[in-house]
């Protein structure tokens, strides 16, 4: 007899249910967040585990390479598939959500999803702690612009380098302020050094990585959106076509149909805000900034002209991750004639 379990993952404990090939429940119990804790409980001589489901967390990496190491068919489903499958419960309880997610896994009614592998979590962690300090060090300059313009001191426009030498400037003679400002232009100083460091790393990484560095031959994308689409997609070949990858990332319009009314909406802002976010800043930089001319870039225009710059910025991004995904595949060059850029 086959066996299904779901599990409902929280940061400390992990709810189990088991159900049998007729939906009965054969065993419930409520265990620490840990494989050590999990993998016992389903290797019980007797228990033929066929599906053991998951919903993607933060915990969900290791918990699954956890379980896949011991070699049991564990699968990590969408968290926004088993919610709408889930919402018919009356009382939303872990136990509960454990019992409909090993029903779930009994039927066949789940969305698997793509666990990255430790080199792209690794990179992803570095992306993430490197914004984390880039996003913290504007806090303190706007905050810092605040601060001083309520004494009638301000910064004006300035360079990143020049920033300190220009506050210093405007507080000099100022005891009192003075002493409030200097610690905060300190942890600005610690908050680059730490920044130029992590940023340093990245440098390293894409540079001994030759599917980045091929990547960086599209105009618009540098070293941090390279390595960022790298470590996203993780697996090219996960995706079956690559114009699937714009959709994966958000990137193409919602569409209602029901009845009388059929219209298409925005984009769908689906799958990783961080991809998202760079592909846009790299269709942009095409656009605005990139010099040599290209087909990607004479379509980008005609759609500006007729559409706007905000909706061609959109309208390149999503072509920029289908041909990114493209040369990832075939391992070739970004081509500058006519026909490179179709999607």
């Amino acid at each position: 007899m086959s066996h299904y379990v779901g599990l409902d993952v929280s940061v400390r404990h992990t709810s189990i249910c088991i159900v049998d090939d007729g939906g009965r429940i054969v065993r419930e119990t409520r265990v620490p967040s840990d494989p050590a804790a999990i993998v016992p409980i389903l290797t019980v001589p007797g228990l033929d585990c066929h599906r053991i489901g998951l919903e993607a967390g933060p915990l969900c990496q290791w918990l699954f390479s956890g379980l896949a190491e011991a070699g049991l068919p564990v699968t990590c489903v969408e968290t926004r598939h088993m919610k709408a499958a889930l919402a018919a419960q009356v009382n939303k309880t872990d136990r509960n959500d454990a019992r409909g997610i090993a029903q779930m896994m009994r039927v066949g009614l789940y969305r698997p999803v793509h666990v990255k592998t430790v080199a792209s979590q690794e990179k992803r962690t570095l992306l993430a702690a490197r914004k984390l300090l880039q996003g913290q060090n504007r806090a303190i300059e706007n905050d810092l612009r605040g601060l001083l313009r309520t004494f009638g001191l301000k910064v004006g426009p300035t360079s990143a380098g020049a920033f300190d030498a220009r506050v210093r400037q405007l507080i000099d003679g100022l005891p009192r302020l003075t002493a409030i400002i200097h610690p905060l232009l300190e942890a600005r100083a610690a908050l680059r050094t730490q920044f130029a460091i992590l940023h340093r790393q990245l440098l390293d990484l894409v540079r001994d990585d030759s599917v980045c560095r091929r990547l960086m031959t599209v105009p618009g994308v540098g070293a941090v959106v390279a390595i960022t689409f790298q470590a996203t997609v993780d697996v090219p070949q996960r995706f079956a076509s690559s114009k699937a990858v714009g959709a994966h990332f958000g990137l193409t319009p919602r569409a209602f149909s029901s009845g009388e009314t059929d219209y298409t909406g925005r984009i769908s802002r689906c799958g990783d805000a961080l991809m998202r976010a760079m592909l846009y800043e790299a269709a942009h930089t095409l656009l605005t900034r990139t010099q040599r001319w290209c087909s990607l870039k004479a379509w980008g225009i005609r759609v500006a002209q007729r559409r706007g710059l905000q909706k061609a910025t959109i309208a390149v991004a999503r072509k920029l991750s289908v041909i990114l995904h493209r040369m990832w595949v075939d391992e070739s060059e970004f081509r500058w004639s006519t026909g490179s850029a179709a999607a």
